[in-house]
């Protein structure tokens, strides 16, 4: 009778353990809505080329609809940092800043289901949104002479001597005469998800962008100019799921 009373108590822990963990492995996809911060690495970017936050929503087991918006700063393939003789450094040439904000949708299918908490899961996705640039102008600190220094926009016709160029402005500075540009970006990626646990998501996004805008972007007036830009990139994003 002992034993029994022993054994009866242990068969329902056990039991709840068991369906506790049969409940983890059929949820693992059991969710609705994700949400995902990323930061992005791109051909066009430094060495931070922008952020990402998404928002995921299941249709099915294996698709699922998303809303994201980027923010990026895009270069010209022709930009070179240089130091001063102050030891600051700068970009010679450079004009105009492009930060570009982008709004998406776009669909996700999953190739490759991963094993409940373990595994690698790859879905491939495309998205597309409108772009809005914001094109800000980049300044720099230039010596006139021995005692005096101006800071200003970088102009080419002006700044003629690359020694003359001490630093660049404060960050900001000049945020207030910038100009916009419209256009519109599509991207196609596949998407490698690491996480172990159910309720967290850890990912790495691997694609390419193409983007265009009504006009073209000085960023290097001496330099090729182009209102459409290409690039390849990742992004690492982590985030939670509900």
């Amino acid at each position: 009778m002992t034993k029994l009373k022993l054994i009866v108590p242990l068969l329902i822990i056990l039991s709840t353990i068991d369906s506790f963990a049969q409940r983890e492995d059929i949820g693992n996809y059991d969710y609705d809505k994700e949400y995902l911060l990323g930061v992005n690495k791109n051909t066009n970017g430094g060495l931070i080329g922008g952020f990402v936050f998404k928002v995921g929503t299941r249709i099915t087991d294996d698709q699922f609809s998303f809303l994201a918006i980027e923010l990026s700063n895009v270069k010209n393939p022709k930009e070179e940092r240089y130091n001063t003789v102050l030891g600051n450094s700068y970009i010679y040439g450079k004009s105009n800043y492009l930060y570009s904000i982008r709004p998406q949708y776009g669909r996700e299918i999953v190739l490759f289901k991963k094993a409940p908490n373990q595994g690698v899961q790859v879905s491939a996705l495309a998205a597309i949104g409108p772009s809005f640039g914001l094109i800000a102008p980049y300044y720099i600190e230039y010596a006139l002479n021995r005692v005096e220094t101006v800071t200003e926009q970088y102009d080419p016709e002006v700044h003629q001597s690359r020694f003359n160029i001490l630093g660049t402005g404060s960050l900001f500075q000049g945020i207030g005469q910038s100009e916009f540009a419209i256009g519109a970006n599509l991207k196609a990626a596949l998407n490698f998800e690491f996480g172990v646990f159910r309720s967290n998501v850890t990912g790495l996004e691997l694609g390419y962008m193409l983007e265009g805008f009504n006009k073209e972007i000085p960023l290097i007036p001496t330099a090729e100019n182009r209102q459409l830009f290409q690039s390849v990139y990742f992004t690492f994003f982590y985030g939670f799921r509900q």
